[in-house]
């Protein structure tokens, strides 16, 4: 959702509404300034700062600390919630120019134009509509990533497992003191074995009372056999 671009005399002429802040005599050119404010018009302020934060321009890191400070100023002097803001408007006026020399051949002088740049965010609340679905999306992103943190859990023991028996091959072959490191790593793995060993021990057992109770159950019926067969004799 992108507005029409303003500028510093729509803002003061009251066209607009928000909060603002500004960076005056930015040591940079409006038009580098300008390339990162049009990634940023329109955002909401937490997805804006991710778009600065990941943004490989010089310029992002002053938009950056302009956009703080209006999210700053909106929340302390304007009352306002940081999560249901977003970038009204954002615009890079040029500044005064700085001119110096250089000398070139035949006693001639090269210009320099070192150049600055008025630096302003403006951020307003969203409306209800828009903060719902948001929040929604957030709401589903934080789902996801709960999602796949339990995914990953299963796996991180194997993971585990692999590494120390990376690292205790390593040390073999290094030929260094591998009693202690092998004592260490393998820890976990001696506490798995005997849980599988009183796995084992405690079906044993149970295999082994199953077995005596239907020996039991044959010598009876043996036994009722005997005397059935007793009884017919006589």
């Amino acid at each position: 959702m992108t507005g029409p671009k303003l500028n510093e005399k729509s803002f003061v002429a009251g066209e607009r509404s928000g909060t603002k802040a500004s960076a005056k005599y930015v040591r940079m050119s409006a038009s580098k300034v300008r390339a990162v404010l049009d990634l940023i018009r329109g955002l909401p302020v937490r997805n804006a700062d991710e778009v600065l934060q990941f943004t490989d321009k010089e310029a992002a890191v002053a938009v950056r600390k302009v956009l703080a400070s209006a999210v700053a100023n909106a929340v302390h002097n304007d009352e306002q919630d940081a999560d249901e803001l977003y970038v009204r408007a954002c615009f890079a006026d040029e500044g005064p120019t700085l001119k110096r020399f250089t000398p070139r051949a035949r006693g001639r002088a090269g210009r320099i134009n070192k150049r600055t740049a008025h630096i302003t965010v403006v951020v307003d609340r969203m409306d209800d509509d828009r903060i719902e679905v948001v929040q929604n999306r957030e709401a589903r992103r934080t789902a996801a990533g709960r999602r796949r943190g339990a995914a990953a859990t299963g796996a991180a023991g194997r993971r585990a497992r692999v590494e120390r028996s990376r690292q205790r091959a390593q040390a073999i072959k290094g030929g260094e003191d591998t009693e202690s490191t092998v004592s260490e790593e393998t820890e976990a793995d001696d506490e798995l074995v005997d849980q599988v060993d009183e796995d084992a021990v405690e079906q044993t057992e149970a295999v082994t009372e199953g077995a005596e109770g239907g020996a039991g159950d044959e010598s009876q019926s043996d036994a009722g056999d005997s005397d059935a067969d007793a009884k017919e004799d006589n």
